[in-house]
């Protein structure tokens, strides 16, 4: 008989596309453990082109989204760039607990490396494209607080961004001022889709497991193996944390206040979807490049619901141990924090007539200490310096 189930395991395998050795295991993993990491690989992903941003991909357009990223003159008073918040030492995010615009706001401010993975942007969901939400800061009042007519009047009156634009567009600037603030966030869009951070130690060992290569896989730390087995197993955290960049890309509420003051909170999804809905820039919008609506299937059919109060989007887990604090309000200040949370999760926040995903983990200090290593292993080796200085345009 175990010959029989043998045979079988190694079909599996086989069907799966999993190493020789997977079936039995390979440098002390477990088949299932191996197929779990195989599962969150492999590492770097390549971005998808955006139908609704037709200079997504485009070389000049990524030189005219880098000198507007580091560019103070896309906001009132020449006061900051996108780069003020995103900084490209911590992982494109800024290490406040809330962000700092022209006021304090209500939200984290989430780091943007693999941002050109995601389906939906922001805390909320509130832009259904990287440009619309590369978009809602330039012009949102309490943020960089520019007027489309400002932003017009730089791409048009800088002779260098003028160059670039009309390399991406294949005309120079024109006159419509929506137009060009549309245009400005499709090349910031472009920028962004480079950001696409390097391998993890995680990743080494997902390399290693895949090729068979048992002494690379035994490289990987012993703690962080153990807190694999937790984040793979008892912990069900891939069930939203999932895929090779660690996040399904939805909306849950994980028992995180959502109140922003007194007698003020904040809605989450429920208020994104609103957003999304509303927005004249989203994929359904005479903005976008996608004419036939085709990409927009996600916007169009999205519904909003009482239950999704509160719920804000799966963040991803690459590059977590430098984005400190976490959650949307930046509620939590290390992962240590993160992984307690979990662990006493307190039932009583979440929405009773909602998901039932959750319950108390209900780990030991040994058990965290294993899961926070492992999490520390999904942060890139290193991050390429980003050079705010754009080529001449020739």
């Amino acid at each position: 008989m175990r010959n029989c189930g043998l045979v079988l395991a190694l079909l599996l395998a086989v069907a799966l596309g999993l190493p020789a050795g997977a079936a039995e295991g390979l440098a002390g993993y477990s088949a299932d453990e191996i197929r779990h990491v195989l599962r969150h690989g492999p590492w770097p992903q390549k971005v998808p082109r955006d139908p609704s941003n037709r200079v997504s991909g485009d070389p000049a357009a990524v030189a005219l989204g880098r000198a507007l990223f580091f560019d103070t003159r896309l906001s009132a008073g020449n006061a900051m760039a996108c780069a003020t918040c995103h900084l490209p030492q911590q992982a494109l995010s800024d290490g406040r607990e809330r962000a700092q615009g022209r006021v304090r706001l209500n939200r984290n401010t989430p780091g943007l490396w693999n941002v050109g993975l995601a389906r939906w942007f922001g805390w909320d969901g509130a832009a259904d494209s990287l440009w619309a939400f590369a978009l809602r800061p330039i012009v949102h009042p309490d943020e960089m607080a520019a007027t489309p007519r400002q932003v017009a009047q730089l791409l048009r009156g800088d002779a260098t961004l003028a160059c670039w634009y009309g390399k991406a567009f294949g005309a120079r600037p024109g006159t419509d001022p929506d137009r060009l603030l549309s245009d400005a966030a499709k090349a910031l869009a472009a920028y962004l889709e480079t950001r696409v951070s390097g391998k993890s130690d995680f990743d080494l060992l997902h390399d290693a497991l895949a090729r068979g290569d048992a002494a690379a896989a035994a490289r990987y730390p012993a703690d962080a193996r153990r807190g694999l087995g937790l984040f793979f197993g008892r912990g069900q955290c891939a069930v939203c944390h999932f895929g090779p960049n660690f996040s399904n890309g939805e909306f849950h509420d994980i028992g995180i206040p959502y109140l922003v003051a007194p007698g003020r909170v904040d809605p989450g999804r429920y208020g994104g979807i609103t957003a999304v809905k509303e927005d004249r820039f989203n994929r359904l919008g005479e903005f976008s490049d996608d004419a036939a609506g085709i990409s927009a299937g996600h916007t169009r059919h999205v519904v909003q619901n009482h239950t999704t109060y509160g719920q804000f989007k799966v963040p991803s887990l690459r590059n977590v141990d430098v984005t400190a604090p976490y959650m949307h309000n930046g509620h939590l200040k290390s992962l240590h924090e993160v992984v307690r949370h979990y662990s006493e999760l307190p039932e009583d926040r979440l929405h009773q007539d909602g998901e039932a995903l959750l319950k108390p983990l209900n780990l030991s200090a040994q058990e965290i200490d294993a899961l926070v290593a492992f999490l520390r292993t999904l942060t890139s080796r290193g991050f390429p310096d980003d050079n705010p200085v754009t080529a001449d345009c020739r």
